[in-house]
Formats: C-alpha cells, structure tokens, sequence
C-alpha cells in the first residue's frame, strides 16, 4: 500500500475495508436533471445566462432554467477573484444549489458549477476533502475486499449501493437511511465488531485434561442445584475435559448460586489444585466459610494480607484476595476469579501467567454477579465462552416501591416494625460529607437522627478503612447501617429486610439492582425503597415491577440508549453507532451464525 493511502486510512481511524463501509455518507447530491422545482431543495439547474451584473463583494446572474422553464437569479457573494470571468452572457451551465421563491422570484444562493450531471454524489464528514475521499472509497471499497473480509454478497452489494449509488435509487429520505440500509450498517457494525473479538481470542493447550464428575458430591448437598446451575456446570464440564485450556465467564444474578457453581468445580478438578481470588478479605472469608461447610474432604486455605508464609502446596483448593499475586503458587489446574470486573485486566493476566507452564495454561473461569443484556452475553461469546444463570434457588419475595417526602412517617414505623421482628434495615446515601450543590442529605448530617431515634445504628462508607469490621460488627449486633454504595457487593447479611435508597434517582438501575439484591437473602419478606425529589419517574416505576437482573439490564439499556457495554467486561470494544443491544438479538444470531461462532 502507498504511503499515501497509510496516511489517509489513518487520518480517518480505520484499518480495514469493514471500518471503511462504516464510514457512512451523511447526506447526497443529487446530479440528475428534474423537471419539478422543488422550493428549499437543492437541485441541478441546465441554464442559460441572460444577464451578469458585477460589483466588489458579488456577482449577480439571471439565468433562464431549461428543465424548469423559469427565470433564476444566482447570487454569488464575496466571490473568488477566479469566479469574476466564470460565467459568458449566453453560454449555457449545469449549476447546482438550494431554489427558494418568494412572489414567483426565484433565486439560488452560492451555486455550484457542475460537470458531472447525472451523477448521485456521497457527502463525507471526516478529516478527508469530500472529492478526495469519494476517490479514496472507490479504491479500496471494492467487491473484491469485502468479499475477501468474508462478507456475503447481499450485504456487499448493499453497501456499495450506499457508497456508489445509482440514479433514481433510493438510499436515504429527507429523515435518513430506509430501514434495509439501516439493518445493513447494524449487520456490517455487528460483524466487524465479533469479528475483531474472534481474532483477539487465543488458544492454549491446557496443563490437564479433567474428567472427573460431580453428581455424587452433589447428592450430598442439603438442597437441590436449579436447572441453570446444572446447564452452567455441564458446560464447565465439557471445557475441562478438552485439551484447550478453558475461558469462561459465569454471569449471574445477586443469590442465584454462583458459589455452588466454583465449589462443584473444584470437585471436577480432583484430584489436581484450584485456586479462586476475590476482590475483598470479606468475600474471600464467605467463599472460604463455605467451602469448609460444603467440601470437608477437600484441603482448603484462606490466604490474605495478613496470612502467614506457607507451604500452599499442601492444600487442594487455596482461597484468597489479590495477596495470592505476590505468594509463590504450587502447580494449579483451574484458576477462577469471583467478581472479575473489580480486578484490572493486569491482575487478571499476572494470576494466568503465575500458574502458567510455558505454552500451557490453566483452566479459567471467572464470576460476575452483574447481569448484563443476553444480546451483550451474545457477543462476548466471540471473545469468551460465556454462562448466564438466569433464575435463583428460590424466588425473593421483595416489594419494591418509589416514596416521597410525604412517606416518611410511614416508612419510620415500617422500620420500627422490621427491628422488633429483629431484621435489619440498610440505609443508603449519595454522600458521606455536606453539599451545597445536592438536594439530599449526607451520611454526616442524617445519622444524628438515625442514632438518635434508633439504637444499634453502625455507619461505613468506601473511604472507612474499617469498613469490613464495621460490617461484620453490623452483621452480628446492628439494627441499621448508613452506607454509601459500598455494600453494592460483599457481605451476606441474612437478617437484612430492607433498603431505603435515598437520592434513587442518581443510581443507574444496575447498582439499584444490587443494592436491593442484599435483602432477603434468606427468604426473609424483603423491602426496596427509592427515595426521590422527583414527582414522577418512569425509570424508576419500572424498576419496581422487574426483578430479574437480566430484565434489568435491558432496562437499563433502553432508559440509557448508551455507553461503552463491552468496557465493562473486557476492556474492549467500542461504542455502538447503529446496533440496539435491547431490540437486535436476532442480527447478532444472524452474524455468529454467518462468522461460525
């Protein structure tokens, strides 16, 4: 390729002939004669000059139009010196520009002469002259190269009728591109974008084949595992027993069993070691709890900041926070990471690389507890395997509801009612200090009343370096904690029935979602509330009649129509111009089908 042409690929961003079919005109000139005169339109005009009057600052031209049989006035102001001499009393001249009359005088201002009648001319808006792009296109958008990108032909004609496009045909209306042209560009952003996920994904040979089941560690469990556990584990199943080392993500909803799901996976890794990271010594201290309750056959460690060097090679199954980065790990089979999206994709790396065995990986799943939109889960499988548990061991009896300033009174007995039945109440608050630039109170200027009205009331928040003792001294002996969202995720607190959300509105309705997913924890009734100065909130009124996390999540999508999705996964990807992860589903079906994924 020309140095010239590197050049121009990168002033305008764009590395292949997909990225460049998406660089879509945003608008076109139409070059063919009509006989119509169209006011407030732009139009071509075959004219012949009658008269041409000059002066410093413009040129005025009467013209008699063939096509529409009518006399024009062309006005060109401030004109170029070149332009002076442009137009001969009695030659004819195709021009090009918007017709407005007024009282049967017509006129066009700043026309354009025209050579290339006949002709449906795309407007770019990049860092490319127009006229030089369109050459640009016509070189490298070929048939040739989108057929070589693995495109099928109905979408590669579709798209060079969108870059190249033929007299009379209709592409776009005074509101935009026709709905097949749309589905196009949403097909070709879909394809290049999975695409480019696929290509990321590498495969490594894994250190052990393992085939060893679960099924009779799973009779031994207190309680039934729901068919989405059972689904998920089966495909864990299957990716360990390959010679490729595994890449999983598990997403499921706040309490729908991911736990059981890392547990029985240990199971399938006997007789060789697991290790699992959790981003706080709190989860880390849950995880390990239940390990010791569900595997007492399986030799199991905690390992935090504040462990003791040890010899890990003598445990099977070794739990801990980010401390297990700078420990000398033993030889290990499956590595899993809970709440993956907390650690950085460096952190994420350095635990692969720290079990690695040169060419050979270990087997790895990670764990979010943030359920995202199935069209999103949909696309990741490009890039990583990817398990959704959808339902929970049992279903969560929460009545969720939006309260005003006139409810408080009723909220306050509510909360006397919940502590006397010795449940526990979370109150969540946008700050931790005063604001002269926010309506709502503050953790420091609300807990005097809490403390004052309430016994047992423990406060915490993301900066309280005490905040896991806080929790865990709430857990056992407090009535109400005022938090900031930093319980969004962490401990379990069985006895907790309600949250009172102040300032709901300020929350995307994810975080509202997890927030709400620490009560009733237990089958306990549970109790969501959404404090908010707003008199209405369509938002947050839908909230309160969904309860599936991944109903939330579209939700979420369609409340926001934005954002960089695939960040909050991977890291990567893009935000999307055309695609609606909330209504596309069946586009992404078409394209893994059509890329074989």
């Amino acid at each position: 390729m020309k140095r010239e042409d590197e050049a121009r690929f990168q002033k305008l961003g764009v590395t292949s002939a997909l990225d460049l079919a998406l660089v879509v005109p945003h608008s076109y000139e139409n070059l063919s004669l009509e006989e119509t005169l169209q006011i407030g339109v732009a139009q071509l005009v075959d004219a012949t000059v009658t008269s041409v009057v000059r002066t410093p600052n413009s040129i005025k031209i009467i013209l008699y139009s063939h096509n529409f049989s009518h006399t024009l006035e062309a006005v060109f102001f401030k004109p170029k010196p070149y332009m002076m001499h442009q137009f001969i009393v009695g030659e004819r001249y195709y021009l090009y520009g918007v017709i407005n009359c007024s009282g049967g005088h017509c006129t066009m201002s700043q026309p354009k002469k025209v050579t290339n009648v006949g002709e449906i001319v795309p407007k770019y808006k990049t860092a490319l002259r127009n006229d030089t792009m369109i050459r640009f296109m016509q070189k490298h958008l070929t048939s040739e190269n989108l057929a070589s990108e693995g495109l099928k032909e109905e979408i590669i004609e579709k798209i060079l009728a969108v870059h190249f496009p033929e007299e009379k045909m209709p592409i776009m209306s005074k509101i935009g591109f026709f709905p097949e042209y749309i589905q196009t560009f949403k097909y070709l952003e879909l394809y290049n974008n999975m695409r480019q996920l696929a290509k990321k994904r590498r495969y490594f040979q894994s250190r052990e084949k393992l085939t060893s089941e679960y099924e009779t560690w799973q009779k031994t469990l207190p309680f039934e595992l729901t068919a989405k556990q059972v689904e998920t584990l089966e495909d864990i199943r299957k990716d360990l027993s390959k010679d490729v080392a595994t890449k999983r993500m598990i997403v499921g909803d706040v309490g729908c069993g991911k736990t059981m799901v890392m547990l029985a996976s240990v199971i399938m890794t006997r007789p060789h070691r697991a290790v699992l990271m959790a981003p706080t010594t709190l989860l880390a201290n849950q995880l390990y709890e239940e390990a010791l309750k569900f595997l007492p056959e399986i030799k199991t460690v905690l390992v935090t900041n504040k462990t003791a060097k040890i010899n890990l090679s003598e445990y099977d199954f070794i739990i801990g926070t980010h401390a297990l980065l700078y420990r000398e790990l033993p030889e290990i089979t499956l590595v899993m990471i809970d709440e993956q999206h907390r650690f950085g994709t460096a952190q994420r790396n350095l635990l692969d690389k720290l079990v690695s065995q040169g060419e050979k990986r270990a087997h790895f799943l990670q764990f979010s507890a943030t359920p995202i939109p199935r069209t999103q889960a949909m696309i990741q499988t490009a890039h990583i395997d990817v398990s959704l548990i959808t339902t929970t061991p049992f279903i969560k009896d929460i009545t969720s509801k939006v309260i005003h300033k006139e409810d408080f009174s009723d909220l306050l007995e509510h909360i006397q009612k919940e502590i006397a039945q010795d449940h526990q109440v979370l109150l969540v608050y946008p700050l931790v200090e005063e604001s002269e630039a926010f309506a709502y109170q503050s953790i420091s200027e609300a807990r005097g009343f809490w403390e004052k009205k309430f016994t047992n009331v423990y406060v915490t928040h993301g900066k309280d370096k005490d905040k896991e003792k806080v929790l865990l001294d709430f857990r056992e002996n407090g009535d109400i904690l005022i938090a900031t969202t930093v319980v969004e995720v962490g401990i379990s607190l069985p006895r907790l029935s309600t949250v009172v959300i102040v300032g709901a509105e300020r929350l995307g309705l994810s975080t509202l979602h997890q927030l709400r997913g620490r009560v009733s924890r237990t089958g306990l009734k549970g109790y969501c509330y959404l404090f908010t100065y707003q008199k209405k909130s369509e938002r947050l009124e839908q909230f309160c009649k969904t309860q599936s996390g991944f109903d939330i999540a579209e939700l979420d999508l369609k409340f926001r129509k934005s954002g960089d999705l695939l960040k909050g996964i991977h890291q990567s990807g893009s935000e999307y111009k055309w695609i609606d992860l909330s209504e596309d589903m069946e586009i992404v079906q078409e394209v893994k089908r059509d890329l074989g994924i």
